[in-house]
This record gives C-alpha cells, sequence and structure tokens, in this order.
C-alpha cells in the first residue's frame, strides 16, 4: 500500500495572500515603469505626453506599463486568476516535496510573466504587430517580477522544508 502524502498547512493561505500580493505588486511595478519611462522620454526630448495610440513598439510597452499600472481596478478577475495559475502550478510543488526555494521563484517569474504579458499582448494587438510585441515584452518583465516576489512570498509562508521534515508525534 502507498504510503499517503503527508498533509502540509498553510498552502491555502499562502495561495490567497500571493495571488493578492500580485495584483498589488504588478500596479506598483506597472506605475515605477511607467513613470521612469515618462522620465526617459522627457530626458530625451521627445514630444510629451502618452504614446498608446502610436502602433509601434514604444507605443505598446506604454501600453503594458499602463494597463499593469491599473491592475488592481479589476482585481476581481486578477486575483482569481493569479490564485489559479499558482495554486495549479507552485501550489502543488510542497506536496510533491519539492523545497527549493529557486523552484518556486522561477515558476512565480514564469507564471506572472504569461498572465501579465499575455494580457498585455491581446490588448497590444490593436495597434499592429509592433505595438503588441513591446506589449508582451514590457507585460512580461513586470508580470516576472511580480510572480518571483509572489513565489518567493508563497514559499516564506508554506515553509515545506521545515513542514515536510518536522516530526509528526500526534497520537490521534
Amino acid at each position: 500500500m502507498a504510503a499517503r502524502p503527508r498533509r502540509v498547512k498553510r498552502v491555502k493561505l499562502a495561495l490567497f495572500l500571493s495571488s493578492m500580493a500580485a495584483c498589488v505588486v504588478v500596479a506598483i511595478v506597472g506605475f515605477l515603469m511607467m513613470a521612469l519611462s515618462f522620465t526617459v522620454i522627457g530626458l530625451a526630448g521627445q514630444a510629451p505626453g502618452l504614446a498608446v495610440g502610436a502602433g509601434d513598439f514604444r507605443g505598446g510597452a506604454l501600453l503594458a506599463t499602463q494597463l499593469a499600472a491599473m491592475n488592481f481596478i479589476l482585481f476581481f478577475i486578477t486575483v482569481p486568476a493569479a490564485a489559479l495559475a499558482l495554486g495549479l502550478s507552485i501550489g502543488r510543488f510542497p506536496y510533491r516535496g519539492i523545497t527549493a526555494p529557486a523552484s518556486y521563484v522561477r515558476w512565480g517569474a514564469v507564471w506572472g510573466a504569461v498572465l501579465v504579458g499575455g494580457t498585455t499582448f491581446g490588448f497590444g494587438w490593436f495597434g499592429g504587430a509592433a505595438s503588441a510585441l513591446g506589449a508582451l515584452m514590457c507585460g512580461g518583465c513586470i508580470g516576472a517580477i511580480a510572480g518571483a516576489f509572489c513565489g518567493f512570498l508563497f514559499h516564506a509562508i508554506v515553509q515545506p522544508a521545515r513542514q515536510l521534515t518536522q516530526m509528526d508525534v500526534s497520537v490521534f
């Protein structure tokens, strides 16, 4: 008879907090990148204002930063999507015995880049192929940063190495 895997605690709590943090961190990183890009555009002496309507790479990148900065408005969509993606990827790691933090951070970054980059790519496609590529690249970077943080947060909350090596002395 195969041994039943141990029960790992705090996984659902970590999924909930990580998905909430994903929404907030994407908005913060998007806002900071948008402010940085406007500063660089201003220092370069180019035309001030938004270049979102432009069908070039820069227009797509600025679109991605603006969509990411306003991520918290659609929290009722982004939080469950992040929880589902994290739950089906890094949420299963503790049950499989994976305890290395690098795995959690790496897969958090991958899924963050896929979710944010894919969403911004879809909206960037309305501006053309160059705009979609700029939105994909910039959105993927924002999502990877936020996802890496969420993977680290998930690992810090669950602490799989401690839970899996801890001896169970309960009688009942």
